[in-house]
């Protein structure tokens, strides 16, 4: 059983006791988040797919932990212009663990 879920902007398949990582989700770590957004749930040969959502379909997670990923490094450089600009940036991440899945 399979399901695919939107959540921060992206869609994932996932599937229970997967551990994936998506864009910040404002929960405390060891809590359990309601995703709703639901596109599609497999289960076998019985696939209901939303338009757009499932309506009643949820997947349950656990928030495992809070965290920050690998620095990205910007740089913006004109050949001899005396121009050099150097920028970082570190992406919060949420890592959460699929506990149930819910077709509605």
């Amino acid at each position: 059983m399979y399901a695919v879920i939107e959540t921060g902007g992206k869609q994932y398949r996932v599937s229970q006791g997967q551990i994936l990582r998506v864009e910040k989700i404002d929960a405390e770590e060891g809590s359990t988040v309601d995703l709703e957004k639901v596109l599609l749930v497999a289960n076998g040969e019985d696939i209901k797919v939303g338009k757009p959502y499932l309506a009643g379909g949820k997947v349950t997670a656990t928030v495992k932990t809070q965290g920050r990923g690998k620095k990205v490094r910007i740089i913006k450089f004109r050949r001899r212009k005396h121009y050099k600009k150097i920028q970082g940036h570190r992406q919060s991440f949420t890592e959460i663990e699929i506990t149930g899945i819910n077709a509605g």
